[in-house]
C-alpha cells in the first residue's frame, strides 16, 4: 500500500524550494501580530470553510458563509444541513488550531474528533465513527477497501505520517496522506472535509499556513486524486503546492517591508515589458515554474518572478 512513485519530485523541486523559503521567511516574523494579520486569519478561515464545503456540494456562497459564521443569520432558501456544515467546519477549525499548538504527533483519536465535529447535528449516528460497511464512490476509478480493514489501515496511515520512513518533505508527505486517506475512505460521509483538515494539520505543525483547495479547482482536484490512484502523484502534489503558495503569498504580503506586487497575468503583460505572452506565463504558473497563485479562476504573479525565470533559463543555456 505504501509503495509510492516519487520520481516526479525532481520536476517540482524548484516549487518546493520556493515554498520552504517563503515558510522560513514567514517563520522569522512569528508570532504574527497586528490587525491586518488577524484579519487574514479570519478571512482565510471563512474561505477554507466555504471552499471545502462547496467541493462537497454545499450551495452557500462565500458571502452567505460569512454571514452565517460572523453575523449568525439564517439564509433563506438554504437547507439546515448546509447551515450546520458551515458552523461545524468553523468549530472543527477552532479545534484544529488547538491541535496545531500541541507539541505531539497526530493520532487516530484526533482524526475521529475532527470528523465528529464535521458531522455534528447532521449525521450524529456516524459522527466520529469509522464505517462498518462497504461504500462506492460515484465518479472514482477505485473501490474503497473492505470495512473490516479500515481501522488497521487508518492506524497504518497515521504511523506512516508520524514516522515518515521515506523521509518525504512535509508537502509531499501531506499529499500522500491526503490521497491514502481518500482511498481508505474511512467514514460513510465527511471524508473530504476531514482529510482537508488533517492534511493542513500536518502542514501547519511544520509552520505552513493552510493549503486551501479552491472550489473552482474541484474538477482538477478529483482528476488529480484519480491519477494518484494509478500511482501518479505529480498532479495532486502540484495542486497542493499551488494552494499553499497562495496562502503563503497572502500572509507575506501583510508583513511590513514586503514589496511583492502580485498582479493578474493579463494585466501584468499589458503593464510590464516581458519577453513572454500571457498564454505562456499562464502556462508557467499552472506548471508551478514561477512564483504565482490563483484567485478564483485567474492567475497572479509578479514581474520579478517572470524575470527570475528568464535569468534561470539563461543560466542553463
Amino acid at each position: 500500500m505504501w509503495k509510492i512513485d516519487l520520481t516526479y519530485r525532481e520536476q517540482l523541486q524548484p516549487s518546493f524550494d520556493r515554498l520552504f523559503e517563503k515558510r522560513d521567511a514567514l517563520q522569522k516574523h512569528r508570532p504574527l501580530s497586528g490587525v491586518a494579520l488577524t484579519k487574514i486569519k479570519e478571512t482565510l478561515a471563512i474561505e477554507w470553510t466555504y471552499n471545502s464545503n462547496s467541493i462537497e456540494g454545499n450551495t452557500l456562497s462565500l458571502r452567505e458563509t460569512q454571514m452565517i459564521l460572523q453575523e449568525g443569520v439564517t439564509i433563506s432558501g438554504k437547507s439546515l444541513r448546509e447551515h450546520f456544515e458551515a458552523v461545524n467546519h468553523q468549530t472543527a477549525l477552532k479545534y484544529l488550531y488547538e491541535l496545531v499548538s500541541k507539541d505531539r504527533s497526530i493520532s487516530g483519536k484526533d482524526i475521529l474528533s475532527l470528523h465528529a465535529l464535521v458531522l455534528r447535528n447532521i449525521e450524529d449516528e456516524f459522527a466520529g465513527r469509522l464505517r462498518n460497511a462497504g461504500v462506492r464512490i460515484a465518479g472514482a476509478n477505485f473501490t474503497p477497501p473492505n470495512a473490516m480493514k479500515v481501522s488497521s489501515l487508518v492506524d497504518e496511515l497515521v504511523a506512516f505520517v508520524n514516522e515518515n520512513p521515506l523521509g518525504l518533505n512535509i508537502i509531499v508527505l501531506a499529499t500522500v496522506f491526503h490521497h491514502k486517506f481518500v482511498w481508505i475512505h474511512p467514514f460513510f460521509d465527511g471524508n473530504g472535509r476531514t482529510v482537508r483538515l488533517v492534511m493542513n494539520l500536518l502542514l501547519m505543525k511544520e509552520g505552513f499556513p493552510p493549503a486551501i483547495i479552491l472550489k473552482n479547482d474541484r474538477a482538477k482536484y478529483y482528476a488529480s486524486l484519480n491519477s494518484a490512484n494509478k500511482g501518479n502523484y505529480q498532479k495532486l502534489t502540484l495542486l497542493m503546492s499551488q494552494a499553499l503558495e497562495r496562502t503563503l503569498n497572502i500572509y507575506l504580503s501583510a508583513i511590513p517591508g514586503n514589496d511583492a506586487e502580485y498582479t493578474e497575468i493579463s494585466n501584468l503583460v499589458k503593464e510590464a515589458d516581458l519577453p513572454y505572452s500571457q498564454e505562456y506565463i499562464s502556462l508557467l504558473a499552472r506548471q508551478g515554474k514561477i512564483d504565482a497563485h490563483k484567485e478564483g479562476r485567474n492567475w497572479f504573479t509578479t514581474k520579478e518572478a517572470v524575470e527570475e525565470y528568464v535569468k534561470a533559463r539563461k543560466r542553463k543555456q
